[in-house]
């Protein structure tokens, strides 16, 4: 079994640190030095979240064990964020870590996200650190034509490959589907193809659900 890895860095600070939680200096430095300066909100709040599956009963529902670590609004503390946490590389299996905008659950149940699907990158271990930080920052970015149709973006860490995947609200949508898909693939230099699943698709599929979309 893979040893146990959290969240942040190693050298962050208290043993006695919740899992997910952000470091902090403890002596406000940090915080008073950001508030010197001025802040870049950004158009959209968005809100870190954390899953890792390993060593979960099978028992226990899917999606009851996500649970939230910080929603951010501006520049300043997006970085101070991710400065602060594991990339993907350094997760454990299993886990999966998810940037939705604020007030939607990286669930299928959330009302937002029901009728949509997903767009998938895979890569091999240890490789997704580069296409996540792209990912986040073309989404936090606004930089997407459909933008409003995006929820969020999740990467998961499994034993044998890692995955990037970015959700969207409506899977009918053709044309904003297939746009977000070909910008992305843009943003990150991705040559090989990829495919859209819808979300119901999924759900009601025992293997793997066929693309409803491929660019």
């Amino acid at each position: 079994m893979a040893e146990d890895t959290e969240t942040w860095p190693a050298s962050a600070g208290a043993e006695e640190r919740e899992e997910g939680e952000i470091a902090d200096d403890g002596d406000g430095s940090a915080a008073a030095a950001a508030g010197r300066v001025s802040a870049h909100p950004l158009e959209n709040a968005w809100t870190f979240w954390f899953d890792n599956t390993q060593g979960k009963s099978r028992a226990v529902a899917w999606g009851s064990t996500i649970h939230p670590i910080h929603t951010f609004s501006t520049v300043e503390d997006f970085w101070s964020l991710y400065n602060n946490i594991h990339h993907p590389s350094k997760l454990n299996v299993g886990a999966d870590f998810h940037c939705f905008k604020d007030k939607i659950e990286p669930k299928w149940e959330d009302p937002i996200c029901a009728n949509g699907g997903k767009w998938t990158i895979s890569c091999g271990k240890g490789k997704s650190d580069t296409f996540w930080l792209h990912t986040l920052l073309a989404l936090i970015g606004e930089q997407f034509d459909f933008g409003d149709e995006i929820c969020g973006a999740v990467v998961s860490v499994r034993k044998n490959q890692e995955r990037v995947a970015i959700w969207t609200k409506n899977a009918a949508n053709e044309t904003a589907q297939i746009s977000i898909g070909k910008q992305w693939k843009e943003f990150l230099d991705y040559k090989d193809s990829i495919g859209f699943v819808v979300h119901e698709d999924a759900k009601r599929s025992d293997k793997d659900a066929k693309n409803r979309y491929t660019v």
